[in-house]
């Protein structure tokens, strides 16, 4: 098990600027929570992949929490521990969720995210 970070989508809230709406959006998330499970080393083969061939992902997270509520908008620190001020970007994103009868395998794909 190894330990990383995540955050859940809270709300998308659009920039109004000198009372006009831009067309922007600015993303908010909760704050970063640590959690424990299994994160693979590598993607699979297709033959042995939940989410099948056309998924794009660099690596999964399986956990037995039932109750995790990582889900397709969640951001991820793994390999670094995210601060406070935000000068830590996350490095990975979740694509897909495939959940079963006693476990959930999150796809993920690492990402690039300026600060």
């Amino acid at each position: 098990m190894q330990t990383f970070y995540y955050a859940v989508y809270n709300r998308k809230t659009e920039v109004i600027k000198d009372g006009l709406r831009t067309g922007q959006y600015t993303v908010t998330y909760s704050d970063p929570v640590a959690m424990k499970a299994n994160i693979s080393a590598s993607k699979g083969s297709a033959d042995l992949s939940p989410f099948g061939i056309d998924t794009q992902y660099t690596k999964t997270i399986v956990t037995t929490d039932m109750r995790c509520p990582i889900d397709e908008n969640t951001i991820l620190w793994i390999g670094k521990i995210p601060a406070e001020d935000g000068s830590v970007p996350h490095n990975y994103v979740v694509v897909r969720v495939a959940r079963s009868l006693n476990s959930i395998t999150y796809a993920i794909r690492e990402v690039t995210v300026s600060v």
